[in-house]
């Protein structure tokens, strides 16, 4: 039976959106530490950029268990 948003897996899904959230913050952290442990010098935007990728990312796990996991859910 289909739902109001298609056939969607929610577990699934959340568990997929958690992941790459988390994977976003792990990527700015080994970018930020090779960054520094390289003593590179990079331009404001590329600091700005990790930084933004890191908050969007914590945004993101914790996020995505609330709306896939439980409004989604309740409103078909």
């Amino acid at each position: 039976m289909h739902g109001r948003y298609g056939n969607l897996d929610y577990s699934r899904l959340t568990k997929l959106i958690f992941l790459v959230g988390v994977g976003m913050f792990v990527v700015d952290e080994l970018g930020e530490f090779g960054i520094e442990k390289a003593g590179m010098s990079v331009p404001a935007w590329e600091h700005s950029l990790l930084m933004t990728m890191a908050a969007i990312g914590v945004l993101v796990a914790l996020l995505s268990p609330f709306v896939f996991g439980i409004v989604l859910p309740l409103t078909e």
